[in-house]
């Protein structure tokens, strides 16, 4: 029973798109069941890991475990599971291009599904069929056998499989150009998607589910803007800018409002301790596993902390799932919903201002333009050749100080030429998709001028969604103004041979550590071979003192060198600033974003190494009522890249914390720029007592213009992301 538990618990991670911790599980029943004998259940979980393998793309594996499974299923005579087994290696061979053969599967087992009454397997594989049939073509035949599938899926309940076919029909009426018929359905499969999102546990499961559906939105947006193009008065293009923000950014906005709910008030303070405890377990679990990268180390070593750490973020992904559903202010919490157009018009926009919300699709993709009272869409190249143009922008524009603002022309020919009468000197706020998340907007050159950024024309803010901002002005409507002004935490201590950590350590008890070390470390926290070495940040300490220097000492906090650590960063006290400036580095790992952070001190005044990794976790347990968090690091507008979510950074949690507007980065900055940069940025927040956007916009432009840092390398990488007003 332990092992059909365990079964059990990965079949519902992998409903749930997440596939590693369902291999995990079936892994952990296949021996109980092998040594209980039973047979049955063990030939269930092989066709289950088959099953998560084939969904990994691991085609081959998949096969191996199905075959190993039939002959089990035969054996015990589980008619059953053995025509599941079949469908699914059916569906590999599917997906290998070999049509005919997975037809074969898939005709084996349909008798089977229907013998032992499997409806709802038995609309999984007549849905399938018509799949097969599709790709050969006989597009009528494939929608006859979805025609037959749909009534058994509504039958039974089963609204995912209803969704699926739904999608499948409208795919197919699409093609025979039954864009009306087409239409009907997917509406039907989104709200079905919607509805079973909202039954998706709470948190990251929920935010996982979303990623693995958004083809359905993608198809609902094409069909939209197809039916806009044969009736432009119909308003099909409204409807399809409200499709995109349904299908953007949902977990952050759900964040918001827990935030604001304060979900937390109220609940067992022995869960709340237990989260605690956990995240504390993992931050030790973290640092030991950095510390071991400072000297000799094994992989079996660093692997049992890697397993160790899973462990632990999987145990409170749990907790705060736990936490939200037990939550006194938890069940009456309304989460906010995507707004349309009108709404989008009424809440987010002002005269002043105009929405670029882009799309990338895989046939074609799409902009819309949007102003206080008027949407203007426009058609552009599919989501492979704008990949093709930015990517090596973005390359260039990250690694060398030479490159211009011309070289970014043939990527502001398709995403700004299209749009470019109605630019107009406003505000642009832009909303982008996929790698469009990773473009410096301001530094792309004006389609006409390829010589001078669009930053000389426009102020310009980013967004994951236009909700996000309707959301937040609500939430930080009426609340007060932090009593101080800034907080500047800057200039850490990475390394063992810091001045500073000689002047009070002998080389006897210093740790050993050298670039080549402090490399390793990063590389080991999942940052990729091409993680930033963590060497000290001079200028930071430059700009740091330029900073305070705008604001009377019993306003700011100055922390630097030892000052700026771990301790100082999460203390209750930093919520009594308006302004909390960070110039430190910043790590993205992109396998878990939980471990993502901050770095500040790694050493403390006794020159003992100390745990300076502020991480994303931590970040979401703060109080930060700042009316601006600057992060003036490396990469900290980056992150993992969730479909559906955008990018899942260190910007959420500082929202999350209660920041109304965070400037990040999207690329390794330049120390001496960075520190030169920021100052002006702050001469004109404190002494022009200018709005963040604007200050921005001016340091920027005075970057630009001062021939030593004009190229965008020096000063395109920093975006702010909020409320501009």
């Amino acid at each position: 029973m332990e092992a059909t538990t365990l079964s059990n618990i990965g079949a519902v991670y992998d409903s749930l798109g997440e596939k590693q911790t369902a291999l995990d599980y079936y892994n952990q029943a296949l021996p109980l069941l092998r040594a209980v004998g039973d047979r049955g259940m063990e030939a269930t979980t092989l066709s289950n890991i088959g099953a998560v393998y084939d969904s990994l793309g691991e085609k081959q594996t998949a096969l191996d475990y199905y075959n190993q499974a039939l002959p089990l299923l035969r054996a015990v005579g589980d008619r059953g599971m053995e025509a599941t087994t079949l469908s699914n290696i059916g569906a590999v061979y599917d997906s290998l291009g070999e049509k005919q053969t997975a037809l074969d599967y898939y005709n084996q087992a349909l008798p089977l599904r229907r013998a032992v009454g499997d409806r709802e397997g038995e609309a999984t594989t007549l849905s399938n069929i018509g799949a097969v049939y599709d790709s050969l073509g006989e597009k009528q035949t494939a929608l006859d056998y979805l025609n037959q599938a749909l009534p058994l899926s509504r039958a039974v309940g089963d609204r995912g499989g209803e969704a699926t076919i739904l999608t499948g029909m409208a795919f197919l009426q699409r093609s025979q150009g039954e864009l009306t018929e087409a239409l009907v359905n997917m509406e039907k499969a989104i709200n079905l998607t919607e509805e079973l999102r909202s039954l998706a546990p709470p948190g990251e499961l929920r935010q996982t589910f979303f990623s693995t559906v958004q083809d359905r939105y993608q198809l609902y947006i094409e069909l939209l803007m197809e039916l806009h193009q044969q009736n432009p008065q119909k308003g099909y293009d409204a409807l399809a800018f409200h499709a995109s923000e349904r299908s953007r950014a949902r977990r952050l906005l759900e964040l918001l409002a827990e935030a604001g709910a304060n979900i937390r008030e109220g609940v067992d303070p022995q869960l709340l301790q237990q989260e605690q405890s956990l995240i504390q377990q993992l931050n030790a679990i973290e640092h030991q596993r950095y510390e071991l990268t400072q000297g000799q180390f094994t992989t079996e070593q660093i692997d049992a902390l890697k397993t160790q750490s899973q462990s632990l973020i999987n145990q409170l992904n749990q907790l705060q799932t736990q936490i939200r559903v037990v939550s006194p202010n938890y069940a009456n919490l309304q989460y906010p919903q995507p707004l349309n157009l009108e709404q989008v018009q009424q809440q987010v926009l002002d005269d002043d201002t105009l929405l670029l919300q882009y799309y990338l699709g895989e046939e074609r993709s799409f902009l819309w333009a949007v102003t206080k009272d008027s949407i203007t869409s426009y058609i552009l190249p599919a989501q492979g050749e704008i990949e093709a143009v930015a990517a090596p922008y973005r390359e260039a524009i990250n690694r060398d100080n030479t490159t211009t603002v011309a070289q970014g022309l043939p990527l502001s020919e398709i995403l700004i030429s299209p749009v470019v009468n109605q630019l107009n000197n406003q505000r642009l706020l832009i909303v982008g998709d996929g790698i469009l998340q990773f473009i410096p907007f301001a530094a792309l050159p004006i389609p006409s001028q390829p010589d001078t950024p669009l930053l000389v024309e426009h102020e310009i803010v980013t967004a994951s969604s236009a909700t996000l901002i309707a959301i937040q002005r609500e939430q930080l409507a009426n609340r007060d103004t932090a009593a101080k002004i800034v907080a500047v935490l800057a200039d850490p201590i990475f390394e063992s041979n810091d001045q500073r950590l000689n002047q009070i350590t002998s080389d006897n008890n210093s740790p050993s550590l050298d670039d080549l070390a402090l490399a390793r470390a990063t590389r080991s926290l999942g940052l990729g071979d091409t993680a930033p070495q963590l060497n000290r940040l001079k200028y930071s300490r430059v700009e740091a003192e330029n900073i305070a220097e705008l604001v009377p000492e019993n306003e700011r906090m100055k922390a630097l060198g030892f000052e700026a650590s771990r301790y100082l960063a999460t203390h209750p006290n930093l919520s009594e600033y308006q302004i909390i400036h960070f110039a430190t580095h910043g790590l993205i790992d992109t396998v878990n974003p939980e471990l993502s952070g901050l770095v500040l001190s790694l050493f403390n005044y006794q020159g003992e190494s100390d745990n300076g990794f502020v991480r994303l976790n931590d970040i979401f347990n703060l109080n930060l009522p700042a009316e601006l968090v600057v992060l003036s690091a490396c990469q900290t507008g980056l992150g993992r890249e969730v479909r559906g979510e955008g990018l899942v950074g260190l910007t959420r949690g500082f929202m999350y914390a209660g920041a109304r507007r965070v400037v990040v980065s999207l690329w390794n900055v330049n120390d001496l720029a960075t520190s030169q940069l920021m100052t002006r940025f702050y001469q004109e927040i404190l002494n022009e007592n200018q709005q963040p956007i604007i200050a921005l916009r001016e340091a920027q432009l005075e970057m630009w213009n001062s021939g030593q840092w004009q190229s965008p390398y020096y000063w395109g990488a920093f975006t702010i992301q909020g409320d501009w007003r």
